[in-house]
């Protein structure tokens, strides 16, 4: 029998054969006139009880997958030298983050370019984190995708192919190139390190032999008349006749109203892709959706987050993302009025589509006995759906700033919602 001493050479040596093969890479020019790539939104609140592992950027949780299941992401590009990073407290830090999400459908993206000699936890510490993983983190975890593997990868899978279930293994994605995400994500919400969009340009100029072409954009189709999809809500408006609230949104509500209110953990759970896609297109085609039809609740809800998710503009407005991330600076005795003011300052198409909606949700934390949607878990849930920053996607840091406003949206929403009654208002 191998020892565990022995498999930590074998894969030491692979991963020495796969740093070499990347600093072979590392040695080709890259796309001439590339724009910069994005920056990794690594934490820079010192009061984040895990500062000293969060500063790095290794993990960002961001957006939405197809399905509508938060996105996880671990750069493995971020991890320092293993000197300069307590591992036990990295293990500690990704059970913190999950532990906001794992109650939800959720997915994982783990880029392993990057992960060297210097900076790779121990096979101890790997064990180690998968039995501390234990079903609560499993279960809900819908897809893992593994994106640029080495043969370093085969052999930890290999390892611990005893421990791991056959099911757990066919949550199991291989991803050889970044484009091949777009086919199962919003590929634009993703964090990718620079590190790894380069090195992604590398591989795919070796396997063609040549530099990478520039990749023309085709462009933009005009919009359908019956658009409802990625279009700004003034659009819809105007193509709705005045109807103040977008047909999506009061449709998803009324369903939910009617059917939903008391299923646990409504708008927590995902839908299969190519059903929320072709309800999308009905909708744009402007031909009736029946919902019923599905006999799947958790069908509109995705529907309804989808929309948000895909509006040109987010509800909460660009102009207010910053006012929105100073809530956490108001003393807590403030922070609904603070709120009721800026979401007074929103402009009154904006405004009396998210009266709608909080008020809907008001509605089902007050079932949160039976749903268990309390205003904090609806908050975790819509939160990065209302409010976005103008370049980029939400950081980690930003996510605790974004649930509390939301929760103060849901939670107090008779307070925060009083003062103005704009005409054309519409509730659930």
């Amino acid at each position: 029998m191998i020892s565990e001493t022995d498999l930590e050479e074998l894969a030491e040596i692979e991963l020495q054969k796969d740093e070499e093969e990347q600093n072979n890479l590392d040695n080709r020019p890259a796309r001439p006139n590339r724009p910069a790539p994005p920056k990794i939104n690594a934490s820079q609140d010192i009061s984040h009880p895990f500062y000293d592992v969060a500063r790095h950027g290794i993990l960002q949780v961001t957006g939405d997958d197809n399905y509508g299941r938060k996105l996880i992401i671990f750069s493995s590009c971020c991890l320092p030298p293993s000197h300069q990073l307590n591992h036990h407290r990295l293990l500690e830090y990704l059970k913190y983050t999950l532990d906001q999400y794992v109650e939800s459908d959720y997915t994982v993206v783990y880029f392993h370019y990057g992960l060297k000699s210097s900076n790779k936890p121990s096979l101890r510490w790997l064990r180690d984190a998968y039995r501390e993983f234990d079903r609560k983190y499993k279960k809900n975890l819908k897809a893992l995708y593994i994106v640029h593997s080495t043969n370093f990868i085969r052999i930890i899978w290999n390892i611990f192919k005893p421990l791991i279930s056959n099911k757990f293994g066919r949550k199991v994605t291989y991803v050889n190139c970044l484009a091949e995400l777009r086919e199962h994500l919003n590929y634009e919400q993703l964090i990718i390190p620079p590190d790894v969009i380069r090195h992604d340009e590398r591989l795919q100029a070796a396997q063609k032999g040549s530099l990478p072409p520039l990749v023309k954009t085709p462009p933009p189709r005009p919009p359908l008349p019956t658009q409802q999809f990625g279009v700004s809500l003034q659009y819809i408006f105007d193509k709705n006749k005045g109807v103040a609230i977008p047909l999506v949104i009061s449709q998803t509500v009324t369903y939910i109203q009617q059917k939903g209110l008391e299923t646990e953990g409504i708008f927590r759970r995902s839908a299969r892709v190519q059903l929320i896609k072709d309800v999308q297109q009905l909708y744009n085609l402007g031909k009736p959706v029946d919902f019923e039809q599905f006999g799947d609740v958790h069908v509109p809800a995705v529907v309804l987050k989808t929309f948000l998710r895909e509006l040109p503009e987010p509800l909460l407005t660009f102009r207010l993302y910053d006012q929105v991330l100073d809530i956490v600076g108001v003393e807590s005795s403030l922070r609904v009025t603070t709120c009721k003011s800026i979401v007074e300052n929103l402009p009154e198409q904006n405004f009396i589509v998210l009266k709608y909606l909080a008020s809907f949700l008001n509605m089902v934390s007050q079932r949160s006995f039976i749903n268990k949607m309390s205003p904090s878990n609806l908050a975790c849930v819509f939160g990065v759906n209302l409010t976005r920053p103008p370049q980029g996607s939400v950081s980690l840091s930003a996510l605790a700033p974004i649930n509390i406003f939301t929760e103060i949206l849901i939670e107090h929403y008779n307070t925060v919602f009083s003062s103005r009654c704009p005409l054309g208002q519409a509730l659930p």
